[in-house]
């Protein structure tokens, strides 16, 4: 059974760093899978910022490109987050799909089949 489960959200100021990790339990026994951080922000849908898949491959938001970094290590997904603004701030949720991703994919949540409950991040100014 696929559990995801983060940690390592809190509050930083603008410019500095924080690491999110996600444990996964499982990456669902397939040929394939794909694990990606999602934002959610009061009012807002979810917005994909990264995603790694077993290719492997990896990509980013334009937003975050270049500051934020996904990497897998087992059963560990983590995601280092530098040069933080306040715009940021959200809470983070990992997503696995037991199949490979597509860069577009970080704009439909939908894809997903399975999610951690999320970790806050507040970045100040």
């Amino acid at each position: 059974q696929v559990q995801l489960m983060e940690s390592g959200g809190g509050s930083a100021q603008a410019g500095g760093s924080l690491r999110l990790s996600c444990q996964v339990s499982s990456y669902g026994g397939r040929d394939h899978f794909c694990v990606a951080w999602f934002r959610q922000t009061p009012g807002k849908p979810r917005v994909g910022v990264a995603f790694i898949d077993n290719h492997p491959s990896h990509g980013y938001d334009d937003e975050v490109r270049g500051r934020f970094t996904i990497s897998q290590d087992a059963d560990i997904v983590t995601l280092q987050m530098r040069s933080l603004k306040p715009g940021d701030t959200g809470i983070y949720s990992c997503a696995l799909v037991r199949e490979s991703c597509y860069s577009w994919w970080l704009r439909d949540a939908s894809k997903f089949e399975f999610w951690g409950l999320g970790t806050q991040v507040s970045v100040s100014s």
